[in-house]
């Protein structure tokens, strides 16, 4: 048994690398959408874990996929398949457009596979000229060299040396910059159909559609980065299925696992045969403890009282943040879909948002932001309406708390 350490927040300052700076609050225990830190205080979760716990903290059909798991295999690497990852592949393939499953252990390896994929498509299929990748301003694709150089927030990537090369970035929504710098040496255009990180923006129909016929027209592959809007949080299982638009890569994470750590990169079966044996890998990819934990998280979300109750949940959230700005007048508007939603600010609090975000954990509430402006909710896809209420009251307190210093 490993021995007890009592630690507390200063212990962070002392042992880890500085690139976080978490709440002072350690959280300890979580159940459904209420979380307790150390001295037993307990938190309405608005936050997910950023999107992640799609099915709250502790869910009974994780809990006990993963202790089932446990007492059977926990690693084996890719020199052997194993029966979790097979299952959580065929039951991906079935739901989506995809015909071919790669798993990795996070969004940003899902979005690095999926790149590396398209150039290797591209090259064998058309020859090394083609290999522009196009993304767009704001966007958010992981933190890894070559995503984090393909998403559009330069401050993320500048200060590491030369960036990969081959890489622009167009205005979202607006299909005329894309169409300005496509030609016939693109090989993919990736993009979220709600911008996460960006400000919670999502996709006019029109310029999907658009992006679509640009790719088609320039052979060049489509690729849609589910990390945070996949897996149910939009109230279909992916948000391409809101349109007619289906891409040829889809990435998805976060939710997939429900909080355990998996990612997954979805193709067909002519797209994936350009990773052959040897191209591209990852030690803990298709992990039987992760697979089994997302198999079950699948499951559990794939159906149609869990998906209709995510909208229904949306007008929850609506309603009282509706309220709220009446009494306020705090929001321009409300964006996003399903349990992915950004509060606007106006224009009297732009600039404004960590302070409500720091506000609303003095009154036991976790939040998110989306950049400056914007306050993000990302809870759990089965939040019951009595937690959205609460949690509501408290970032009502929150607000009247921001205001009040000011």
């Amino acid at each position: 048994m490993a021995e007890y350490m009592q630690v507390g927040r200063a212990l962070f300052d002392e042992v880890m690398v500085p690139n976080y700076a978490p709440a002072p609050m350690i959280p300890v225990r979580g159940q459904g959408s209420r979380v307790w830190d150390q001295q037993g205080r307990e938190y309405v979760d608005f936050a997910g874990g950023i999107a992640v716990n799609a099915l709250g903290h502790c869910h009974p059909a994780l809990v006990s996929a993963l202790k089932h798991q446990a007492d059977q295999l926990w690693h084996l690497s890719n020199v052997m398949t194993n029966e979790p990852a097979l299952r959580l592949a065929k039951k991906l393939v079935d739901a989506t457009f995809a015909e071919k499953v790669y798993f990795a252990n996070s969004g940003a390896e899902a979005n690095e596979a999926a790149l590396k994929l398209a150039r290797r498509w591209a090259l064998e299929n058309f020859g090394e000229q083609k290999q522009q990748i196009i993304s767009f301003g704001k966007s958010f694709h992981g933190r890894t060299f070559f995503t984090v150089t393909v998403g559009g927030q330069a401050s993320y990537s500048d200060g590491f040396g030369p960036k990969p090369a081959a890489i622009d970035h167009a205005q979202y929504n607006d299909l005329d910059s894309l169409k300005a710098l496509m030609s016939d040496h693109t090989c993919a255009v990736i993009l979220e159909p709600v911008q996460g990180e960006g400000g919670i923006i999502p996709a006019d129909a029109a310029f999907l559609r658009g992006v679509r016929q640009l790719c088609d027209q320039h052979k060049a592959l489509l690729i849609y980065d589910e990390v945070q809007t996949g897996v149910g949080r939009t109230g279909k299982l992916y948000a391409y299925m809101h349109s007619d638009v289906t891409p040829d890569i889809l990435t998805t994470a976060k939710s997939l696992g429900g909080g355990f750590p998996v990612g997954a990169m979805l193709t067909t079966t002519a797209i994936a045969s350009h990773l052959k044996v040897g191209t591209h890998g990852s030690t803990y990819g298709g992990n039987p403890l992760a697979c089994a934990v997302a198999e079950a998280a699948l499951d559990t979300i794939n159906t149609p009282e869990v998906l209709q109750g995510v909208l229904q949940r949306e007008q929850w959230f609506r309603r009282e943040l509706a309220a709220i700005n009446e009494q306020y007048q705090l929001f321009s508007e409300i964006r996003g879909q399903g349990m992915l939603l950004g509060a606007v600010l106006t224009e009297q609090y732009k600039g404004r948002s960590r302070e409500f975000f720091l506000a609303a954990a003095d009154q036991g509430l976790l939040a998110l932001v989306a950049g400056p402006d914007v306050i993000r909710f990302a809870p759990s896809l089965v939040i019951p309406e009595q937690d959205i209420i609460e949690g509501m009251q408290r970032f009502a307190k929150a607000v009247a708390q921001v205001l009040n210093q000011h």
